[in-house]
């Protein structure tokens, strides 16, 4: 069995707080490492240059530069070495999902996120570099990588449904599942929605990737309607005030429940 890469990550937060618990964490695993931080977009550049790490967590909200200000300056330029792209943010709006994805990023990570699955997804970016049956593209099935067994994940995704007041008649109610899944194994990727999951998920049922994506919201719109609003917004992190949340941060957190119930 081929040994996984040395995985070289440069963190680029104006939290410096969390940049210091990240690359405390970081430095701890075995099989990555801290090659730098940076707290604005400008100086990430810079670092991404000198140091030619092989992952940069990027955040959005930055003074000076944005985090899409950094992604847009990297499409030109000369990198020997493009890192993967993880992006962390508060935010998850659908469209910035899509600009995100236009810009190569490869993974999403609503914050507040779990340190475990973090680095969890960093090694699968190791693993594609040494394992010759990953393919590019598409989406992959990396079940073999889940942290525990399909059944107890799934029963967990099924109770947190129920208790969202999701009608489990509702064909919502099983793209949902199948959905977080799916986020769960695989990682929630920028873009996965509309390019891999909501595709998959309608070749599974024999429907249409519009429908699937419809059938979703219907059943997200009914359960904040008529269902347990107040736990919905728990678990989301949002207020009992705001407006619907859209089915990539309800899918997002579903997943990372699995995750979480698995520590």
């Amino acid at each position: 069995m081929t040994a996984l890469k040395m995985m070289r990550i440069l963190v680029v937060d104006n939290n410096v707080e969390l940049c210091s618990i990240l690359a405390e964490y970081f430095d701890s695993q075995s099989d990555m490492e801290t090659a730098g931080v940076a707290y604005d977009g400008e100086e990430a550049l810079v670092k991404l240059t000198e140091l030619e790490p092989d992952v940069m967590i990027l955040d959005i909200t930055m003074p000076h530069l944005d985090g899409i200000g950094v992604l847009e300056r990297m499409a030109a330029m000369q990198l020997s070495n493009r890192p993967r792209i993880i992006v962390l943010t508060a935010f998850s709006r659908d469209e910035l999902l899509s600009r995100l994805t236009e810009l190569g990023v490869d993974y999403f990570v609503v914050k507040p996120f779990n340190l475990s699955m973090l680095a969890d997804r960093i090694r699968e970016f190791a693993r594609e570099r040494s394992d010759s049956g990953v393919r590019e593209g598409g989406y992959q099935d990396l079940s073999k990588y889940q942290r525990f067994p399909r059944e107890s994940a799934e029963k967990r995704i099924v109770k947190i449904l129920h208790e969202m007041g999701i009608p489990p008649h509702f064909k919502g109610f099983t793209y949902l599942r199948d959905a977080a899944l799916m986020c769960q194994s695989r990682g929630y990727v920028g873009g996965a929605l509309t390019k891999e999951i909501y595709p998959a998920l309608a070749s599974k049922y024999n429907a249409t990737i519009g429908g699937v994506e419809a059938a979703i919201r219907n059943a997200v719109v009914a359960a904040w309607e008529n269902g347990n609003t107040e736990y919905i917004s728990e678990l989301c992190g949002t207020h009992r005030g705001s407006r619907v949340p859209t089915n990539s941060l309800i899918i997002a957190k579903l997943a990372e429940e699995i995750n979480v119930a698995a520590m």
